[in-house]
């Protein structure tokens, strides 16, 4: 039987979107740098990555266009809603994210927003490749045929 005290990872966002519309070829877990008003609004669960970005600035990742709305109860000791937020990474997957975005036309997508077993918030951050509308049509016919025949397979046994 599991422990009492022990956490599980609870999702606070989650880009939905962002399988449909980017091919995903990798994923990093980044930390992010908040302050304590955003971490509690984090944990209300008022946020939204849907049309936020990463992008390297000085040899660093900043999660922009994020939308941790103000926490009410902080009044004047409150952040602003859409400031960019700098992600937390070793050096090494620095260096790979920002080579691969400069030489390969990739981008750095957020997929899910969440606190980890310690109570942290993470990002899952995707390095991917937008999709042409041809290459969205095929994953929906893709998508639109295995949902067919687990139908069929299951009306037939």
């Amino acid at each position: 039987m599991a422990e009492k005290n022990e956490r599980a990872i609870k999702i606070v966002a989650e880009n939905r979107k962002a399988r449909f519309n980017y091919a995903i070829e990798d994923t990093v877990e980044a930390g992010i740098a908040l302050t304590g008003t955003e971490v509690k609004s984090i944990r209300n669960g008022k946020t939204t990555i849907a049309e936020s970005y990463a992008d390297p600035k000085g040899g660093e990742i900043w999660l922009v266009n994020a939308n941790i709305p103000e926490y009410l109860q902080a009044n004047r000791f409150n952040h602003e809603p859409k400031r960019p937020r700098k992600l937390l990474l070793h050096k090494k997957q620095i260096n790979k994210l920002i080579g691969a975005v400069e030489r390969n036309g990739m981008t750095l997508i957020p997929l899910k927003l969440y606190f980890n077993e310690r109570g942290r918030a993470k990002l899952l951050l995707a390095l991917a490749k937008g999709k042409k509308l041809h290459d969205k049509r095929e994953t929906e016919k893709k998508r639109d045929w295995s949902r067919e025949k687990g139908r069929l397979l299951r009306a037939r046994g």
